[in-house]
């Protein structure tokens, strides 16, 4: 179980040697780091008042909504990538219910549907309270809770049911920086809920700042997979 993600990163169809950690576009890997790291990006930068203020409320609804985009881009390539490995020929849906990658990039894939739901629904301006909480708050606890369980079955794969595991080695990293975004984008979650006796959120700085911080945990995850999807495509008889 532990080295299925590395054997994963180097045998999926399209992986293989060549290309460098910031430009490798042949390769579904670096993809998948860019597309999470500019979805990151626009979860980091959206819940500042400063840029609130700067682009107004309806911009600032927009770039949470391409953000989610992003999102869903590169969980539907790691979706591809999983389900890809040791093939030759392409396939788009799989059911592989054994294997723990698998859950987790299918549970993680239905986590960014349901933030793009969200995030749609956030884009209007005259929700009532109740269509706010139906419409914008479940969808975004759903995702949050998605996201919660695939990092926590990704972390899984990788150090098993321990708490801690091998520092040393950077997928270890990956999983423990996402792990702590997830978190963060559930906490944020909770306080973002909309009482219905006031309409407004339960705490909204607190939400915003819980976001801003599991963006950029998941930000710094996307990152790490660069260099990870450049280690795995350095030929065999180079290492």
């Amino acid at each position: 179980m532990r080295h299925s993600r590395a054997h994963r990163k180097a045998t999926s169809l399209r992986s293989g040697p060549g290309g460098s950690i910031w430009w490798a576009p042949r390769h579904v890997s670096w993809w998948i780091g860019v597309l999470f790291a500019i979805g990151s990006a626009c979860f980091l930068v959206g819940p500042f008042p400063g840029f609130v203020h700067l682009v107004g409320a309806e911009a600032d609804a927009a770039v949470f909504f391409a953000g989610s985009l992003f999102f869903t881009t590169a969980a539907a390539l790691q979706y591809l990538e999983s389900v890809n490995v040791d093939r030759r020929r392409l396939r788009v849906l799989a059911f592989e219910p054994r294997r723990i990658d698998w859950w987790a990039t299918v549970i993680q894939l239905a986590g960014t549907l349901f933030f793009n739901l969200s995030t749609f629904h956030a884009l209007q301006t005259s929700l009532s309270t109740g269509q706010e909480d139906r419409l914008i708050w479940r969808p975004d606890a759903f995702g949050s809770i998605c996201f919660l369980v695939a990092s926590t079955l990704a972390w899984v794969e990788v150090c098993g049911v321990a708490i801690r595991g091998p520092r040393r080695q950077l997928e270890w990293w990956i999983v423990a920086v996402n792990l702590a975004g997830s978190v963060a984008f559930g906490i944020s979650a909770v306080a973002g809920y909309v009482v219905p006796a006031t309409g407004s959120d339960l705490d909204l700085a607190a939400a915003n700042v819980t976001t801003s911080v599991g963006a950029l945990f998941f930000l710094a995850g996307a990152v790490l997979l660069l260099i990870e999807g450049a280690r795995a495509r350095v030929p065999v008889e180079a290492t």
